[in-house]
């Protein structure tokens, strides 16, 4: 869908911890450590009844908690906090507000992700919302505004269920406070390229294996050991040290 191109200035609003509104700016010139630094600008409400699941995410990545609004952005921010090339998240970071045909349009993107590529600015919406005209009207202009900066925008919708289900089941094993280092080198130095995911819980016979097998996935989940997650996990699956 194409659009008219917003109306110059875009202007950013940003909320302080305290919740009010602390700037509003030109977006052009808005620095990405102000829009880090933002909380959350919608405020969450959980009642009886109500329509989508919201709710507060640990994240490995940032050390604190992340808020979602629906399990399909849980989904986006657990994909987001399993890769090794995301440094920051930032949930409903800001709001964005430009005139379109004389009309005053506003937009609150979902997710800021602060990658080794560059910011990714991200909304999250069901695969069949896509085209409603509301929506796509408010992505397209979003999509000019954010990719002005020489940022990626991305709509996310509903990902490969295996692969979810794959990433869900790792970020058990996400906490890296929890683990003992040493132990956590000392399994990854025995695992070979091409062992099977089973016999990487055996690789230290006198450890508990429980505790190795704890270990061997939280090394998935860190990314020192991959393997693949488009099929649901199992003993079979081939792990390789990552490159």
């Amino acid at each position: 869908m194409t659009t008219t191109a917003p109306v110059e200035p875009v202007l950013v609003s940003l909320r302080g911890t305290g919740g009010d509104v602390t700037a509003e700016c030109d977006w052009a010139s808005v620095l990405l450590d102000a829009l880090t630094a933002a909380s959350p600008y919608r405020t969450f409400r959980w009642y009886l009844g109500q329509r989508h699941y919201s709710g507060v995410y640990w994240s490995a990545t940032v050390g604190d908690h992340v808020v979602y609004e629906s399990r399909l952005e849980l989904s986006r921010l657990l994909l987001a906090d399993f890769d090794a090339r995301v440094s920051a998240i930032v949930a409903q970071p800001f709001l964005l507000t430009t005139w379109i045909e004389g009309k005053r349009r506003r937009h609150i993107p979902d997710y800021l992700l602060v990658t080794d590529d560059g910011p990714v600015v991200v909304d999250v919406k069901p695969r069949h919302r896509l085209e409603d005209p509301k929506v796509a009207l408010a992505f397209a202009w979003t999509r000019q505004v954010v990719e002005s900066r020489g940022w990626a925008y991305e709509v996310f919708s509903e990902p490969p269920a295996a692969e979810l289900e794959n990433v869900r089941f790792l970020a058990g094993y996400r906490r890296s406070g929890l683990f003992d280092q040493s132990l956590v080198d000392e399994v990854a130095g025995q695992v070979a390229d091409g062992m099977s995911l089973g016999d990487c819980f055996l690789v230290l016979p006198d450890q508990p294996r429980p505790l190795v097998k704890s270990t061997v996935l939280h090394l998935l989940w860190v990314g020192r050991l991959v393997c693949d997650l488009s099929r649901p996990l199992s003993p079979g699956h081939s792990v390789r040290r990552a490159a």
